[in-house]
């Protein structure tokens, strides 16, 4: 586990742009199995990946299209809510950061760690823009 000071302004950097944060097992299941589409960030403090991962999420709320809800877990912190939502991302392996698209409780598109690791926010933001452009 990680510590809170740590944590707390990656945290921030998703929830003050209306990532709601989850903790628990019920509340993953209820955003996921939501009406509409869900983009879940699974957040993580690798400064290789993470650091893009990030503000690729946000910049891809800029657009027209966009998920109906968007939330977040993070990784080495809140361990049952990782675990309940990489059981819905089977049958990728686990990996840190990712972001997942659902639509009606179904999985729709993944990017995994190797997605977004060396690439700029730019191109996973566009990434997830054509995913909402066809799912949203």
């Amino acid at each position: 586990m990680y510590p809170k000071e740590m944590v707390s302004p990656m945290r921030a950097e998703l929830s003050q742009v209306g990532f709601q944060e989850l903790y628990t097992t019920a509340e993953v299941e209820n955003a996921i199995k939501a009406e509409g589409t869900t983009l879940v960030v699974v957040n993580s403090v690798c400064g290789c990946a993470a650091r893009n991962a990030r503000p690729g999420a946000k910049m891809s709320l800029e657009g027209v299209k966009k998920p109906d809800h968007i939330v977040t877990v993070f990784a080495g912190v809140d361990k049952e809510a990782v675990d309940a939502a990489r059981q819905h991302m089977f049958p990728f392996p686990p990996s840190s950061p990712s972001i997942a698209l659902f639509k009606n409780g179904e999985l729709v598109h993944m990017l995994e760690r190797h997605h977004i690791e060396g690439r700029p926010a730019e191109l996973i933001a566009e990434n997830l823009k054509e995913a909402y452009a066809e799912f949203c």
